[in-house]
């Protein structure tokens, strides 16, 4: 488990529609998922209205079942809501065909998974560069080296995943995902296979991200800690937006989820 992070000296809470003056990058409007239909429904998103801005780092904690992974599929494009919208920048992903979503997902949104995802075939570079290749897309050579550089894998991009320690490997992910300066980068679990060193390392980078790099960053987590380390942590209950912190340390979060049965 990641250590403490710094301390912040002003904190306060707010509601789910507030993080930020700035227009928003993504937000959902009273968005609804239900999973099968008559007696075995189950509404896992009922009404969620959430807005982030740019350059956030915002953490989606709440209980098993409470929604989150659905929140940031549906966000993302990844899942179709059964009602509602979402608004990433000006465009309405629930009025886009398959097609279009492929694209959005391609050109503006990244991805970091707890499992990595690397294909085993291709070196750390290649990797790095696979989205831009789908999209004929070339990188600039000063983006390329300074991410490298500031994931401290420049000296790795020539080694295959098994090649890499379980660090490295969610570092060269990180630099995957951002590689097309997306929108927003989604991140799921993303310290749950690492250990607490480089768990620590990967959620300065998210936070130095956000901060220095303006780069909007969604992360769903289960540990408080890790949560600590966001700008801004929103919580979910049956569905449904039960809480929204602004600069939490992992006291702040562990005192909020309690009385939801996290």
């Amino acid at each position: 488990m990641p250590a403490s992070p710094p301390s912040t000296a002003s904190r306060s809470s707010g509601p789910a529609t507030s993080a930020g003056t700035a227009d928003p990058v993504l937000r959902t409007e009273s968005l609804v998922k239900v999973y099968g239909s008559g007696d075995t429904a189950v509404r896992a998103l009922d009404g969620v209205d959430v807005r982030f801005d740019r350059g956030t780092f915002t953490a989606i904690m709440g209980p098993s079942g409470s929604g989150k992974s659905t929140l940031m599929h549906c966000a993302a494009g990844l899942d179709a809501p059964t009602s509602g919208r979402v608004l990433l920048g000006g465009t309405d992903l629930t009025s886009l065909n398959d097609r279009q979503l492929t694209t959005i997902r391609r050109d503006r949104v990244g991805f970091v998974f707890q499992s990595f995802n690397l294909l085993p075939t291709l070196t750390a570079r290649q990797n790095i560069l696979l989205p831009l290749d789908l999209a004929g897309s070339a990188p600039t050579a000063e983006h390329f080296s300074a991410l490298c550089d500031a994931l401290r894998i420049s000296d790795r991009l020539d080694h295959r995943p098994a090649e890499l320690s379980g660090g490295q490997q969610q570092r060269v992910a990180v630099a995957r995902a951002l590689i097309t300066r997306p929108d927003v980068v989604f991140a799921d679990e993303p310290t749950g296979a690492l250990d607490s060193h480089s768990g620590v390392r990967l959620l300065e980078f998210l936070r130095a991200g956000a901060r220095e790099l303006g780069q909007t960053i969604v992360m769903v987590t289960h540990d408080p800690i890790a949560a600590g380390y966001a700008d801004r942590v929103v919580l979910l209950a049956d569905g449904r937006v039960a809480g929204d912190l602004v600069e939490p340390t992992p006291d702040d979060v562990l005192a909020a989820i309690r009385p939801l049965g996290a």
